[in-house]
């Protein structure tokens, strides 16, 4: 299987990637800036040198997504799981009064914008499956709900939930092509954007999440929005 993951270099997009290569995976861990790659990620593309390939996306960039597709497709790497993990937590504690439309602007731009335009440039790469193996995966979030809505962190809670109804809207589109789109809560999960205070930790969703794109955990196919566990989440 070949799988690619944006913002692959650090938290769960790093995950992610190390676990996906362990179970033998091809791996394109996509990072905004190649030439500040962590020591983590240049180490596993080391370790799985022919495995693990490092590839330059900022995922606002259309331009660079543009690239890349032409790159992989001249590559022969056909993906069959795509992952939109790349995404910022702006604004946080802001109330209404006190919001930076900046703010909320950026966070739409990678949070919303970024998937889009990933799926808009890679998708064609994808495989068309008569299995439904091949899969789209938003890293979405519990926020990202009419249920979840809980008043503040509106550029994160906002752009989240459109990125859900966008989810929606791609599951519909690919189904023809045996290709579906989940949006994942991947739960709250000590990263720079969860905190240390969260209780699971990012390799802990990661191995949720991979399970989910190999099909070990099933999806009835009906539903779009679920946790990392594979569990329905409520809309």
């Amino acid at each position: 299987m070949n799988v690619l993951i944006t913002g692959a270099g650090r938290g769960l997009g790093f995950e992610l990637a190390k676990l996906a290569a362990a179970r033998g995976h091809a791996v394109a861990a996509c990072v905004r800036d190649i030439g500040r790659v962590g020591d983590g990620l240049a180490e596993l593309a080391e370790r799985y040198r022919g495995l693990v390939r490092i590839e330059t996306l900022d995922v606002s960039d259309e331009t660079q997504a543009r690239a890349l597709a032409a790159k992989l497709r001249d590559d022969g790497f056909a993906i069959d799981a795509l992952v939109s993990n790349a995404g910022v937590l702006l604004g946080r504690g802001e109330g209404i009064a006190s919001l930076e439309l900046d703010d909320l602007k950026r966070t739409f731009e990678v949070n919303l914008y970024g998937p889009l335009i990933v799926a808009k440039h890679l998708t064609p790469l994808m495989r068309e499956s008569r299995s439904g193996a091949e899969i789209v995966v938003h890293v979405g979030s519990d926020a990202g709900s009419f249920a979840g809505a809980y008043g503040g962190d509106y550029p994160y809670a906002l752009s989240k939930i459109a990125l859900s109804m966008f989810t929606k809207q791609l599951n519909e589109e690919l189904k023809p092509r045996g290709i579906r789109a989940l949006a994942v809560h991947p739960g709250w999960i000590r990263t720079d954007m969860g905190g240390q205070s969260a209780p699971l930790s990012p390799a802990e969703s990661a191995l949720g999440i991979i399970d989910l794109i190999e099909g070990t955990t099933a999806v009835p196919a009906e539903t779009w929005f679920v946790d990392y566990a594979g569990r329905a989440m409520p809309v």
